[in-house]
């Protein structure tokens, strides 16, 4: 597998929440940025279907604060229209935002910094004339211009971020402490999404990412911590 050196972008924003599943309905934010959504913010970015981002790690450059507000969610998606109706024309059902709203508590992070280290790799995808080169400077070229295909946000659409260079990023807060089990990324099969997720622990500010979550779960069952 080509893949490239490590490369590195600053993400920071007045809010930010990474929801816990298990905690779903009442969001509650992980204590700093998950690996899947670094991710996110970095396709953002830059995203092509030769290329794929691998998160290595995470700085945490603000100190972890909570706070508690309430947002307005809607309970339920707005249904796309069937095949047959594409096809022939026809009324679909209504959906008013208004009716179906519910307010729910969100424990939310404030002021949050961060630096992600990733790599890009080829697909298989990738064609003749692309090499990890051309992403490489692609990337560099848009971070330092403020361009993104979608504006970034921070775990939920409404929590905008902003992406820099992180040449002069302040050092990581000096805190450790475990972080429990924290969701990887999503595993995209052509029928179903799997959920995978790695025992998590902040060093000195930074949260490691391992390419084998499982093995940091075994760790985990075996002694408790990683």
């Amino acid at each position: 597998m080509q893949r490239s050196p490590t490369l590195s972008a600053r993400v920071r924003g007045p809010w930010a929440v990474f929801t816990r599943p298990e905690l779903k309905v009442e969001r509650v934010s992980y204590p700093c940025m998950t690996p899947s959504a670094a991710r996110g913010v970095l396709e953002a970015v830059l995203w092509k279907p030769a290329i794929r981002w691998r998160i290595e790690r995470i700085h945490v450059l603000s100190p972890i604060r909570y706070a508690a507000v309430f947002r307005n969610e809607v309970n339920t998606k707005a249904s796309p229209p069937s095949a047959q109706i594409v096809a022939e024309g026809g009324t679909m059902r209504p959906y008013y935002a208004d009716e179906d709203r519910s307010q729910r508590n969100t424990v939310a992070l404030r002021g949050v910094d961060y630096v992600i280290e990733a790599h890009l790799e080829l697909t298989d995808r990738a064609g003749p004339e692309d090499n990890l080169v051309k992403f490489q400077e692609m990337f560099a070229r848009r971070v330092a211009k403020g361009q993104h295909f979608h504006q970034p946000y921070l775990g939920c659409r409404e929590f905008d971020a902003e992406v820099l260079s992180a040449e002069d990023a302040p050092p990581p807060i000096p805190e450790t402490r475990d972080l429990g089990i924290m969701l990887w990324d999503i595993d995209y099969q052509p029928k179903r999404r799997t959920p995978r997720f790695f025992a998590a622990r902040l060093a000195d500010g930074v949260l490691e990412v391992p390419e084998d979550p499982d093995a940091t779960l075994e760790a985990y069952a075996e002694g408790g911590a990683v």
